[in-house]
């Protein structure tokens, strides 16, 4: 049998075809526009998405048996807010994740009603990508447009929509909207009640991996898929890229390291975290998920080597670089402000320590050391939660760096390990998509079977305390200079 992942990003989609051995039979990747109305806006039209979808599965299916096609399932950007009419219209284009307009109404909901009230009803706090403050925003900026309102759904949740005539989301996604009780999976009465929305505009709830409904005829003409073919929920792109990653079940822990860095862990328990600094969502494998982000990642490796080495032979800048623990240069990585645990927007890079005899490599050094320094951050918290983490799965194209990991292994004193499989949600999602149809169980069955560790690097007690007493200098930093980031 075949299953289908579709992984909608920010600027194009991946459509993966999965045999129920895990083996990945065909990619397929469109892009589409990506609209920037007004300085920190972002926006797109969500017919380009299906569009693209479409044109993907005609290439997709071109030379596969489509009669083996069981299942479709999704991975999706989340905190999209995607607005229907009464005849499923589209109303206006989705304001996406990375989309800033909505400072004021954020302020509104963590310090006018409050934060501590907010989270109670939500288990998170008000950000500005979060589709709640959306909603709220167009309520005053665009009432027309308000009034009109009889579905609002999520980006993959659209697509989900069109293939299955359904108006449905998945726990894990719903959980970034600010509008989820994460706790008891179902709609908060008194964020509606906030947001001036009915629960009858919202779409029904379901566990990532549940069937929605089959392929819809018309779609099924459209798209070359069997009528037999069901359509299971998916989820939000970090819980369905941990699900391609293995990261399922208790106590489990994946740190992504792309542009951003996004340390994820999975829990068969429920838990806020005092300040919310965490995010805390449900999970993809039926359970729940804390999340922390460092927004400059790779990206601040990628600035260090590009702009200011002015090099693309990174992997020749790490060769000098042979003492772990021991460098007195720190950087903070807060290129783009900084979500995990400050939420700050403006915060912003800073190195210090630098003195006549600092090197080249020592400022290379540095730019690692501080990333994982901020992952640390995200570590910390979940410590006090009560999660324990002993080891974790690492991607993005930072894994690549085996320097980067063996630091990462040291200041987090983890075993760090690489997996089988590099697609990630396209993956998760096919995952799904086959648990969905009943090939496996449970998703965390379906992990154990696919996903395997190929290699592991494993941390070194000394490296440890040495990292263990820099730890302990970078904390204080972001404090004592808060004051001064304010005033830049």
């Amino acid at each position: 049998m075949l299953y289908i992942g579709v992984d909608l990003g920010t600027s194009s989609v991946k459509l993966l075809a999965m045999d129920e051995n895990g083996d990945i039979k065909k990619i397929v990747v469109r892009e589409y526009p990506l609209h920037f109305p007004k300085r920190g806006w972002a926006e797109q039209d969500p017919e380009d998405w299906f569009d693209a979808v479409e044109d993907g599965f005609e290439e997709l299916t071109s030379d596969l048996d489509t009669s083996l096609i069981e299942g479709v399932s999704f991975s999706g950007q989340m905190h999209g807010l995607v607005l229907l009419d009464e005849k499923d219209e589209v109303i206006r284009p989705a304001i996406l994740w990375n989309d800033g307009r909505t400072v004021e109404e954020c302020r509104y909901l963590n310090e006018v009603i409050g934060q501590e009230v907010i989270s109670s009803y939500t288990a998170n706090k008000a950000l500005t990508g979060f589709t709640a403050p959306k909603l709220l925003w167009v309520k005053s900026n665009e009432p027309e447009n308000f009034a009109k309102i009889k579905k609002i759904m999520l980006p993959k949740d659209y697509i989900a929509y069109r293939l299955s005539g359904v108006h449905c989301t998945d726990v894990s996604d719903a959980s970034g909207m600010l509008l989820l009780d994460v706790e008891n999976k179902r709609w908060s009465k008194e964020m509606l009640e906030i947001c001036d929305i009915k629960e009858e505009q919202l779409a029904k709830v379901y566990e990532s991996y549940e069937v929605v409904r089959t392929i819809t005829q018309e779609m099924s003409d459209r798209l070359n898929l069997p009528t037999s073919c069901k359509v299971i929920a998916g989820g939000g792109d970090q819980a369905v890229g941990a699900v391609g990653t293995g990261t399922v079940g208790n106590g489990m822990c994946s740190v992504s390291l792309g542009t951003s860095g996004v340390v994820f862990i999975s829990s068969k328990n429920f838990a806020v975290d005092d300040a919310n600094a965490l995010h805390s969502f449900a999970h993809a494998d039926g359970k729940y998920h804390f999340m922390g982000v460092t927004l400059a990642a790779a990206a601040s490796n990628k600035w260090w080597m590009d702009e200011i080495l002015n090099t693309k032979e990174y992997n020749k800048e790490q060769e000098g670089i042979t003492v772990l623990g021991e460098n007195h240069v720190f950087y903070l990585p807060y290129l783009m402000g900084e979500r995990t645990p400050h939420n700050n927007p403006k915060a912003r890079g800073t190195f210090i320590g630098m003195v006549m005899d600092t090197t080249r490599e020592d400022m290379t050094q540095a730019v690692l050391e501080g990333v994982a320094y901020s992952l640390r951050d995200c570590f910390e918290i979940t410590k006090s939660l009560g999660v324990n983490v002993e080891r974790i799965r690492i991607s993005g194209g930072g894994s690549k760096s085996k320097l980067w990991c063996s630091i990462i292994a040291n200041v987090l004193d983890v075993k760090v390990d690489k997996i089988n499989s590099l697609e990630g949600p396209g993956f998760g999602a096919a995952i799904l998509a086959a648990v969905g149809c009943g090939q496996y169980n449970t998703v965390e069955e379906a992990t154990k079977k696919l996903i395997k560790v190929v290699e592991t690097t494993e941390q070194n007690p000394d490296i440890v305390k040495k990292y263990e007493e820099s730890y302990k200098i970078y904390k204080e930093l972001y404090p004592t200079l808060k004051g001064v980031y304010e005033m830049l």
